[in-house]
């Protein structure tokens, strides 16, 4: 066959590609199932117990199938966050397994535990401990403990509480206010403690008016003026209901101005204590003095013992205010006098059985107020 050019050509039959193809295919395939049979199965494989590598992994996973826990969180009663807690973890023989703290939320756990019995301990400063019952896990189990809380500790502290003169003066008077004779008749007046803190002049007032307005007090006036009446005291008052009121306001007028001038304003401008210091111990000699004198010597504020102005000029001024209400056939300076020294005369003896007979028989003594003490002996040396 001639061709264009006229020139012999031969017809060859044309390649056959896709033969080729797959005739490469299987060549390959059967030079990789060789090599196989020949150098064993590829590594990596992990479905053969041989594999390299493959027992490691198996194990890891049932260690971490088996893992318990133990986790919870710590507060105060009062639900408030404990985050410095410390939680230690005992096994049941008492051994300490782990240690760990709550974190800022009060938080806490313990991980990648064995199966076993175990006790979870907290503590926290300033909160009682906490101790839980047996905790027994299994394996794989994670166990969450309820609220943990933490109850306040109770602690034994000392303190030291500084009272100032004027507070303790102010209990002392609140104590002698309740003092009484039998449980009824006021015995005010009578300090049973010896060292006494001094009065401020609020505290005077306070006590002057209240021994004033008590109730007995307004009794043992009517009791007073019926006693004038039957003499006819006064006489220029008359009998019958009128004179007897006019004699119960003049009674009661001379006590409560006595008292308010002679054991209030007095006192507290010239710095005196107008109260009755209980002895309590000594001789009868040297007891019986100390009340008698007591009427015309009276404590300063200052602790020193002074001339009782209070009482003497108080007496006096009540027998001359009263000359503005007694009758005036009574009146005059010998009715002053008279005042002041009948009142003078009455506390002198109202001293003597505050000393000898009132603290037996007087409720609400403190048990400590007893009087002066009694001055420290000393052994003669041998």
């Amino acid at each position: 066959m001639r061709d264009q050019r006229g020139k012999n050509t031969t017809l060859r039959p044309p390649c056959n590609r896709r033969g080729f193809i797959v005739g490469v295919f299987f060549l390959s395939l059967s030079v990789t199932l060789y090599a196989q049979q020949t150098t064993g199965p590829a590594a990596g494989e992990t479905d053969l117990p041989d594999a390299p590598g493959g027992e490691s992994l198996s194990v890891q996973s049932l260690d971490a199938q088996s893992a318990a826990s133990i986790s919870g969180i710590v507060l105060d009663v009062n639900d408030g966050l404990v985050p410095d807690a410390r939680i230690i973890l005992e096994t049941q023989n008492g051994q300490v397994e782990r240690v760990t703290e709550a974190d800022s939320s009060g938080v806490f756990s313990f991980n990648n535990l064995t199966a076993g019995t175990f006790k979870v301990l907290v503590t926290a400063p300033g909160l009682q401990p906490f101790e839980s019952n047996e905790i027994t896990l299994h394996a794989g189990e994670r166990h969450q403990m309820l609220q943990i809380a933490l109850a306040i500790a109770a602690a034994s502290v000392s303190v030291t509480v500084t009272a100032t003169q004027e507070e303790i003066a102010q209990e002392q008077v609140i104590a002698e206010i309740h003092q009484r004779i039998f449980g009824i008749f006021p015995n005010f007046y009578t300090s049973f403690i010896w060292d006494a803190a001094p009065l401020k002049p609020k505290q005077k007032f306070h006590l002057a008016f209240r021994a004033a307005v008590d109730p007995v007090t307004f009794f043992t006036t009517g009791v007073l003026s019926g006693i004038q009446q039957g003499l006819d005291s006064y006489a220029d008052y008359g009998q019958g209901t009128e004179g007897y009121a006019k004699r119960y306001g003049a009674d009661f007028g001379d006590l409560f101005i006595g008292r308010m001038i002679g054991a209030a304003v007095l006192p507290s401008i010239l710095h005196q204590d107008p109260r009755y210091f209980y002895q309590g111990t000594g001789s009868i000699r040297s007891r019986a003095w100390h009340a008698l004198s007591a009427a015309f010597v009276c404590r300063g504020d200052n602790g020193h013992s002074q001339f009782n102005y209070s009482h003497i000029l108080g007496n006096l001024a009540a027998g001359g205010i009263s000359n503005l209400y007694r009758p005036d056939a009574n009146r005059g300076l010998g009715l002053v006098i008279d005042n002041a020294l009948l009142h003078t005369a009455a506390n002198a003896s109202g001293n003597l059985v505050r000393e000898f007979g009132l603290r037996k028989i007087t409720t609400k003594v403190p048990s400590y107020a007893k009087g002066r003490p009694e001055p420290a002996t000393t052994s003669p040396s041998p």
